[in-house]
């Protein structure tokens, strides 16, 4: 698989489809109206995420911030609303993002949850859609980082073909975040 430029702006022009759907789940663009939504997953994650993913001592990010997050976000890959189809909740997000240092053509599985809706195979559901949108879409490779500690997400990981690579990206005093990754 090339990654010169032609291959490059292919990639950039791929955009999630308005909207994936599975037997309990609709994965579609996420909207302004819901960033109380987004920001409530940033209140409820471990105590052990490093700070920069929690709420700082100033409440940041707001709900604006993260609202005008979601207004910039241009077409491509992006993070996607996880919807349940019963109730039209919204319970957090799936879905591809740019993976910093690696190539443009391997990108990142990302997913989170409300904690009210952890424990119901809505996290693999919504994984399993997205991996299959991105086979289908010439993907051949998917990473995704997982904190050593996340013995749940290590497991939601494995189920949709992720194997764990052995490389650490991150330390923190709270663990180290590992890399996975997903061949096609």
């Amino acid at each position: 698989m090339g990654t010169g430029p032609v291959h490059d702006r292919a990639m950039s022009l791929i955009r999630p489809p308005d909207a994936l759907e599975t037997d309990r789940l609709v994965l579609r663009h996420r909207r302004v109206d819901e960033a109380d939504i987004f920001r409530r997953l940033w209140t409820e994650r471990d105590e052990r995420v490093p700070a920069h993913r929690r709420i700082d001592a100033q409440g940041r990010p707001t709900v604006d911030e993260i609202a005008a997050q979601i207004r910039a976000e241009g077409p491509g890959l992006r993070l996607l609303a996880v919807e349940r189809k019963d109730s039209g909740d919204v319970i957090g997000y799936c879905g591809l993002t740019a993976r910093g240092d690696g190539p443009p053509d391997e990108p990142e599985l990302a997913y989170e949850l409300l904690r009210a809706a952890h424990g119901s195979g809505y996290a693999t559901e919504a994984g399993r859609a997205v991996v299959a949108w991105a086979t289908e879409s010439g993907i051949l490779r998917l990473w995704a980082g997982v904190w050593d500690w996340n013995v749940a997400s290590r497991r939601v990981l494995a189920k949709l073909g992720f194997r764990e690579t052995g490389r650490v990206e991150r330390t923190s005093v709270h663990g180290q975040s590992l890399l996975t990754v997903r061949e096609s």
